[in-house]
């Protein structure tokens, strides 16, 4: 139902045809095909029986029915134009009919063939204009049998009403479709342009929150070299003027990268009276792998049974960067199997590889235990975003995905060295792997 009222839509530009929306060929063929049926079936009739019922002329019955029947292929692509030909060529040949010989006892102004193409031209009609034209059409259509009533011939069958009312109700039914046809497809822009604009928020969010984060590293680094800039005179006597003012300067400009640094935060945390309370907790120490077993401990505490291998040294060897992206890695995973696989066995592996210069972060959850509980759909989609960004973030990739067995699997690879990437095509970090529905959390479960 939802594709045929998108393929009803109204046409796009002027001059495209009914349902050239539809998604198979065939449908888009059939309007064509359906008119030229009917222009095949009238235009015989409507000559026939204007010249035998009627007493027509056999010259103005051709021409009649020629006029009466061929516009309707125009109908499918400009309908106004055939419809003013149409209703144009009935109302001579109503004209026409008033002195014929046998119209006596017959269907009058508009005869039986007329009454059906104009049918025809009426769904175009509603299938293709606005509200206003289509109001317009019926009120003509009306006005000209009224006109032509004036003039009827005696013993005649008056056809006027049949016409009015046939024409405002088909014109009433397509109309309603055109505009259910156009809601869909409006309905289906915005779902379009709102998921763009949901998955572009989501990016930006999650880039603002690693920033905030991340300024403890970057401020600890540079808090060192002011000291040590500061410092270096008393530390080191005799040192020349020129020297001295190389280190003042040093140190000037690190305190002022600081200060820099703090008024950015402050915009990306948005202080004040809607985030101070969310910026005080952002502004604790952040936390690393060493903090990896006391996450693990709190999400056995919450019902999921986790087995932890975490490699000794892995802490001490890890730059601040790595440190932090492996954490909210593990938290973030955990959350979402706490989420969506409540119950299901999962293991944790922190290791580093000295040959590579690289921690190794894996996340492995099998299925659901028990029932099988229906995945969220409302997530942000923050998961597997800030995963994304924080490997990218290090240079590393990042591998996410669904195991045969139903399960889930999450596995990172962060490099030591900055600059030095771990090059996979299988897991380039600017590819968009496929989101799954677990991958919506960020939080760290309780």
């Amino acid at each position: 139902m939802a594709q045929l009222a998108v393929a009803l839509r109204s046409p796009g530009r002027p001059g495209e045809p009914l349902l050239a929306g539809a998604p198979k060929h065939w449908h888009r063929l059939l309007p064509f095909a359906v008119a030229a049926t009917f222009v095949v079936s009238l235009l015989p009739v409507t000559i026939a029986v204007l010249t035998n019922d009627y007493g027509l002329g056999g010259g103005l019955a051709g021409a009649l029915g020629v006029a009466q029947t061929v516009p309707l292929l125009l109908a499918v692509t400009r309908p106004v134009p055939a419809w003013l030909m149409v209703l144009a060529a009935d109302v001579v040949g109503a004209v026409a009919l008033i002195g014929a010989d046998r119209v006596a006892e017959h269907a009058w102004p508009w005869t039986p063939m007329a009454v059906v193409g104009y049918q025809v031209l009426m769904i175009c009609l509603g299938l293709r204009e606005s509200i206003r034209t289509l109001v317009q059409v019926w009120l003509a259509t009306g006005a000209a049998g009224v006109v032509l009533g004036f003039f009827q011939p005696a013993g005649v069958i008056n056809t006027v009403a049949l016409q009015f009312v046939l024409s405002g109700g088909l014109l009433a039914v397509t109309g309603a479709l055109r505009g259910l046809g156009d809601a869909q497809q409006r309905i289906a822009e915005q779902r379009s342009i709102s998921e763009a604009e949901r998955a572009r928020r989501t990016l930006l969010e999650e880039r603002a929150r690693i920033a905030r984060e991340l300024h403890d590293v970057v401020a600890h680094h540079m808090s060192v070299i002011t000291v040590q800039a500061d410092s270096a005179p008393y530390r080191l006597p005799g040192m020349e003027e020129p020297v001295r003012e190389e280190f003042a300067a040093i140190a000037a400009s690190a305190r002022e990268s600081l200060g820099e640094m703090r008024r950015l935060l402050t915009v990306l945390r948005g202080d004040g009276a809607n985030g101070a309370a969310g910026a005080a907790g952002e502004r604790a120490p952040q936390p690393g792998i060493a903090r990896i077993q006391q996450l693990v401990e709190a999400t056995v505490r919450a019902g999921l049974p986790v087995e932890l291998s975490l490699a000794a040294g892995a802490a001490d060897v890890a730059t601040p960067a790595v440190d932090l992206s492996a954490y909210r890695i593990v938290q973030e995973a955990l959350a979402n199997v706490v989420r969506h696989a409540p119950g299901a066995r999962t293991r944790v592996s922190v290791t580093h590889s000295v040959e590579d210069a690289e921690v190794l972060v894996l996340v492995v959850n099998g299925p659901a235990l028990g029932a099988v509980v229906a995945l969220e759909d409302s997530g942000t989609g923050h998961g597997l975003v800030g995963m994304r960004e924080r490997v990218r973030l290090t240079g590393g990739t990042l591998d996410t995905g669904p195991l045969p067995d139903g399960g889930f699997r999450v596995a990172a690879r962060l490099p030591l060295e900055p600059g030095r990437e771990t090059l996979d095509p299988r897991t380039d970090p600017q590819d968009h792997p496929r989101a799954d529905p677990r991958t919506d959390s960020s939080e760290e479960p309780s």
